[in-house]
């Protein structure tokens, strides 16, 4: 088998470039199917852990949790639709409910007037099993029985986890466990 010098020339070029690149860099595939979903140390964002410490990670669609114990865990997130309903900065979880019943805001009724004013607890009920209420009147971490939501923009400034996500994290979380979005 002969290999014509065209192919060994080409080659020769290639391989310092090819051996240069990273490999994620050479996998196919647009830059943007690499997740920014990784771990993160609380220290950065939190002077001490205290009653726990959580992270909302909007750019990242991740949500982290540091116990006082040493327990770390993350969980996708859902993140506000829109940069005008997205709250940032620091602070803490004042309560918490399990089977919430949910009242949309004034401002959620004025965008889309069809809205009920009510729902029960239950499947239909936006907020999910477990809601843990911030400092900041109408924000809330909260499940979803809707999955789609999930890793989106999609909520009118809360943070939404999986069900499964919040009702192991409403076990963990204390209320005055603090809390920053980024």
């Amino acid at each position: 088998m002969t290999i014509p010098r065209r192919t060994l020339l080409l080659t020769a070029l290639a391989a310092p470039a090819l051996m240069s690149t990273p490999l994620r860099a050479q996998v196919a595939g647009p830059r943007a199917n690499i997740s920014s979903f990784q771990m993160q140390d609380w220290r950065g964002h939190f002077d001490h852990i205290g009653k726990g410490a959580i992270l909302a990670d909007l750019t990242s669609r991740a949500l982290h949790y540091w116990g006082a114990d040493g327990a770390y865990r993350l969980y996708p997130s859902s993140i506000p639709m829109t940069e005008d309903l997205t709250k940032r900065g620091y602070t803490e979880i004042v309560r918490k409910r399990e089977d919430p019943d949910w009242r949309p805001t004034a401002s959620m009724i004025a965008a889309d007037p069809s809205l009920p004013r009510y729902v029960p607890p239950g499947p239909q009920c936006p907020l999910g099993t477990r809601a843990m209420y911030l400092g900041w009147s109408a924000y809330i971490i909260h499940g979803t029985h809707d999955t789609r939501k999930i890793g989106r923009p999609s909520s009118s400034g809360c943070v939404g986890l999986y069900n499964e996500h919040v009702e192991e994290l409403y076990e963990l979380a204390l209320v005055g466990t603090q809390v920053r979005l980024l």
